[in-house]
């Protein structure tokens, strides 16, 4: 796997799990939106949000909560401080929606995210003089995974569609 990258299995329970996923049925998504393109996954962004109209981050409401104690096993699981995980992303991803290629925006340092009730394929590519860098990892549900140094900048990554409903919950720190 690219470096920098960390995975753990079983960062929450499967009580946890459904927990969680309870109170995420109630949250206010939207369709994620991408320069007049409209993604088949769903989202709800706190503590800030990209605008990618405007090409920068924005303050989004307020931390539910609910997640704080998803944000402090985050933590635990970068070594960062929790209030240091400002950003928050829960995504739905229904039957059929996939993730493209891409790295994460610049104006984000670390990437922690935990992954819910259902396996997806985490692909990795970077490009090199005579093609492509290709690595692929089976994330389970209740595990985590770390995007920091080179598979954070260096390395592009994505998710191809799923046969269920998954959700995720991303938590980045700010750079700076």
């Amino acid at each position: 796997m690219p470096e920098g990258f960390v995975y753990r299995d079983g960062v929450i329970s499967s009580d946890e799990e459904q927990h969680f996923t309870r109170h995420f049925a109630l949250l206010p998504f939207a369709p994620f939106e991408f320069h007049g393109f409209q993604g088949r996954r769903r989202v709800v962004s706190f503590g800030w949000r990209y605008d990618y109209a405007g090409r920068q981050i924005r303050p989004s409401a307020e931390l539910p909560e609910f997640l704080l104690p998803l944000r402090e096993r985050a933590a635990e699981v970068t070594g960062l401080a929790a209030e240091g995980l400002q950003q928050v992303l829960v995504t739905e991803y229904a039957a059929g929606a996939p993730i493209g290629w891409h790295r994460d925006k610049p104006e984000f340092q670390d990437v922690v995210a935990i992954s819910f009730l259902a396996p997806c394929l985490l692909r990795f590519r970077r490009r090199l003089r005579d093609g492509w860098d290709r690595r692929s990892l089976e994330v389970m549900p209740r595990s985590a995974y770390v995007l920091r140094g080179a598979a954070r900048s260096e390395w592009e990554h994505s998710i191809p569609p799923l046969c269920t409903l998954r959700y995720s919950v991303t938590f980045r720190n700010l750079r700076g």
